[in-house]
């Protein structure tokens, strides 16, 4: 793994309180290559597990610029923040992130020229602030394994979900029903459908590994914006739907997936179909983590997409 060319933390101040945004940055921002910045999912789930994409900046000379989500890893969190243990819901919404990837852009000040890269709720995060922002230093928009809204991603991951027995199927229902999703017998049922829709590569890469035992130790943002259950989303996320307004992402976009990922076709196909400028990859042996199960080509495409060389 590279190492980081600097590291630290930004002030991110939100409705009067400030906060603090824990960030990484691999490559030198002072270079003539355009800036990544990256988004990771969860939401919840800090930075490490897409930690790959560090290897851009070697291979592409692109400076790449990781930064964890508040709420998660390094940043502030209520483990580390207690008044944020004590938000109301509607606290943890889009506004929020949006809000936390505006001071990235211009604590770095590279808001005239970059590119932005989501990675499941980092790819709709990314797509609601370019329809939101309509940013004008926005070059080139990447996609990865997200959804276009909740609906449709409760649409594929229930499909995926059907092909498991009816008896594992009724064991994970017993437990949404009844409140117990943190039991253990639920939690290696997610495990099993983890290990088939999210990573595939056994075991786990450690980097994966860390970061959801970072979300194991607090899960505030997960719970309260997915809820206990990603087949039956009940947080604040639950409505989120920017299928209408595809149409006003005008930047080159990047739309990616795993053949057997949460993201099935269904929750994809709309930023195809209503972005004007895209192209659609999608990795054959991969779930939702190709970064990780076809790395070498996920990087190619990747890099070649954003070089502007394919």
């Amino acid at each position: 793994m590279p190492t980081p060319s600097s590291t630290g933390t930004i002030d991110f101040v939100f409705r009067g309180e400030t906060f603090q945004t824990a960030f990484k940055v691999f490559g030198d921002l002072k270079s003539k290559g355009r800036p990544l910045i990256a988004l990771h999912g969860g939401p919840g789930i800090m930075h490490q597990y897409i930690l790959p994409l560090a290897e851009l900046a070697a291979s592409q000379g692109m400076p790449v610029i990781f930064y964890d989500q508040i709420g998660c890893g390094a940043s502030s969190k209520a483990t580390t923040h207690p008044d944020l243990e004590n938000k109301p819901a509607e606290f943890w919404t889009a506004e929020l992130f949006m809000a936390e990837l505006d001071t990235v852009l211009a604590y770095f000040k590279v808001g005239g020229d970059y590119d932005l890269y989501g990675h499941s709720w980092g790819g709709m995060l990314a797509a609601n602030y370019v329809i939101s922002r309509n940013p004008q230093g926005l070059r080139r928009l990447v996609l990865s394994d997200a959804p276009a809204s909740m609906e449709l991603w409760a649409v594929g991951t229930n499909a995926l979900l059907a092909e498991f027995p009816a008896d594992f199927r009724a064991m994970l229902k017993k437990h949404e029903d009844a409140g117990t999703t943190d039991s253990a017998e639920y939690q290696q049922g997610i495990q099993e459908f983890n290990e088939k829709h999210l990573c595939t590569v056994k075991p786990w890469p450690a980097d994966l590994v860390s970061a959801f035992a970072d979300l194991e130790k607090d899960a505030t943002v997960y719970s309260t914006m997915i809820g206990p259950s990603e087949f039956n989303i009940t947080g604040t996320l639950k409505e989120w739907n920017v299928v209408d307004d595809l149409g006003r992402i005008h930047v080159p976009t990047l739309l990616i997936n795993g053949r057997y990922d949460d993201a099935q076709d269904v929750a994809v196909v709309p930023f195809f179909e209503k972005i004007p400028r895209v192209k659609w990859v999608q990795f054959a042996e991969s779930s939702h983590m190709p970064f990780f199960e076809e790395k070498e080509r996920y990087l190619k495409v990747l890099g070649d997409f954003l070089s502007g060389e394919n």
